[in-house]
């Protein structure tokens, strides 16, 4: 098992928005991070510079980022594209981040 960690922006003023977005994530797109090996899927926001720290479990050969070419994956990203910052294809701005420490 791997454990991946990246960070993403949330624009201002959008933290109610986006917490109420993903508490009623799609069903299908639970499913498909769940047979991609990813659980244990944890996201937290740093309210003063509205980053978003993202940390998960993968027993599959990929993370949720590299999902990107499913058509769920694109849609759940348009979804987003207004309150979050991405690039030009809706995919979040994404920034994986070295684990430096961790204890089990």
């Amino acid at each position: 098992m791997k454990r991946a960690a990246f960070k993403m922006k949330l624009k201002p003023g959008f933290r109610e928005e986006y917490k109420k977005r993903h508490d009623a994530i799609w069903p299908e797109l639970t499913a498909l991070l769940q047979e991609a090996g990813i659980h244990d899927y944890s996201i937290f926001l740093d309210e003063d510079t509205n980053t978003l720290f993202a940390v998960q479990k993968i027993t599959g050969d990929a993370g949720s980022q590299d999902l990107g070419k499913t058509q769920l994956v694109q849609r759940w990203w348009a979804y987003m594209a207004d309150i979050m910052e991405t690039n030009p294809d809706n995919s979040p701005v994404s920034i994986a981040l070295p684990e430096v420490f961790h204890l089990d």
